[in-house]
């Protein structure tokens, strides 16, 4: 078994960071990186790539229009 660590790069500030049980809140170094990044997806900074959302409301509202 190998004892090589293995090491990544904080999303936020681009530090190393071991990944492991000494990096309590890997993949970020720290809590504030965590929350720096959590801030982002919160205010719609960040967003994944998709389909816009089609609520059940929406689809209520266009059947009343048809």
């Amino acid at each position: 078994m190998s004892d090589a660590l293995t090491v990544v790069q904080c999303p936020t500030c681009q530090q190393p960071v071991v990944w492991g049980e000494v990096s309590p809140h890997r993949p970020f170094c720290s809590k504030r990186c965590q929350l720096v990044d959590l801030g982002e997806w919160a205010s719609e900074e960040k967003a994944i790539p998709g389909a816009p959302d089609v609520s059940d409301d929406d689809l209520w509202s266009e059947e009343q229009h048809n």
